[in-house]
C-alpha cells in the first residue's frame, strides 16, 4: 500500500510525466530532499517506482508497463518530436511505421502530408492516418495484439519484405548507454529487423525516459540508423558515439 497521500500524488505524477526529481518535489511539497528520498525509496520498494540518479522513473525491466499509462507519459516531448521527424518526411514518400506511442505521435503529424504510402503494423496509425485522405495505407497482417493494436507474427514479416521503403519511422522500448535499441517482445523485434533491412533511410524516434529505461531484447544499434529524434540532449558518451557512427541526432 501506498503509505501516505503525498505518496500517493507522487506515483500520480510519475506516471503522467514519466519521471520524477527529487529537487522537483521537494520543492513543490516545500519538505526537505530526505523526506522525498524516503518517500522514492518507499514507492521503490514496493516495485511502483524505479530510483534513477536525483529522482524516480516508472519501472521497467522484463515487462513492459501498460500501453494507455505509455501514451500517457510525456505527451509534450513526444508530441514535439512528432512534430521534427515529420518535418523530415517529404510528400509522397512511402514509409513504414512500428508500433509505440511515439510513432503515433508522429503519424499525428502527418495527417497534412500528400500522397503518402504507409505500411504499419500498428491499428492506432492506420486509425490516425485513415484522417488524411490522400495518404495510402497498407495494414502488415498478422496476428492482432489487443492490448496495443499491434500486429505481429510470421506473416506480418512476409509482407514487410514485399516493399521497398523511402523511410522507416521506428519506436523502441529503450535505448542502452551503448546505443542499443530494446524491446519486450521478440516478434515485434523481428518485424523492426525486417524494416530496417528494407529502408532505405532508417530514423528513430525515442523520448528522453526510453534512456533511463531498460529491456531484454536487442532491436539494432544507433550505429545502423540514418537520424534519431529526441527530446533532450544524448546521455553520456553516446552523442559523441552517434557522430563517430554518422546517425545524425535532431532535438526536438
Amino acid at each position: 500500500m501506498v503509505s501516505n497521500f503525498r505518496q500517493k500524488e507522487i506515483l500520480e505524477l510519475a506516471r503522467k510525466e514519466g519521471k520524477v526529481t527529487v529537487d522537483g518535489l521537494a520543492g513543490l511539497y516545500d519538505v526537505t530532499v530526505q523526506t522525498i528520498r524516503r518517500d522514492l525509496s518507499d514507492l521503490a520498494d514496493s516495485g511502483r517506482l524505479e530510483r534513477v540518479h536525483g529522482g524516480a522513473v516508472v519501472p521497467s525491466g522484463v515487462v513492459n508497463i501498460l500501453y494507455e499509462e505509455r501514451r500517457r507519459l510525456n505527451e509534450a516531448g513526444k508530441k514535439a518530436i512528432g512534430v521534427k521527424c515529420a518535418q523530415a518526411i517529404p510528400h509522397g514518400a512511402s514509409v513504414f511505421m512500428n508500433i509505440g506511442t511515439t510513432t503515433e505521435a508522429v503519424a499525428r503529424e502527418l495527417l497534412d502530408h500528400e500522397n503518402l504510402l504507409v505500411v504499419t503494423n500498428n491499428l492506432n496509425i492506420a486509425n490516425i492516418l485513415a484522417a488524411n485522405h490522400s495518404c495510402e495505407i497498407i495494414l502488415a497482417g498478422g496476428v492482432l495484439r489487443r492490448a496495443d493494436g499491434g500486429i505481429v507474427g510470421g506473416l506480418t514479416v512476409e509482407m514487410v519484405k514485399q516493399f521497398k521503403f523511402d523511410y522507416s519511422v521506428l519506436g523502441c522500448s529503450a535505448i542502452d548507454v551503448d546505443g542499443d535499441l530494446l524491446d519486450f517482445d521478440g516478434q515485434e523485434v523481428i518485424v523492426s529487423n525486417t524494416a530496417i533491412q528494407r529502408s532505405r533511410k532508417v530514423m528513430v524516434v525515442a523520448d528522453h525516459l526510453k534512456f533511463e529505461r531498460k529491456a531484454p531484447l536487442t532491436i539494432c544499434s544507433l550505429a545502423d540508423v540514418a537520424v534519431i529524434f529526441t527530446d533532450a540532449k544524448l546521455p553520456g558518451e553516446l552523442s559523441a558515439r552517434c557522430d563517430t557512427w554518422g546517425t545524425r541526432v535532431i532535438t526536438a
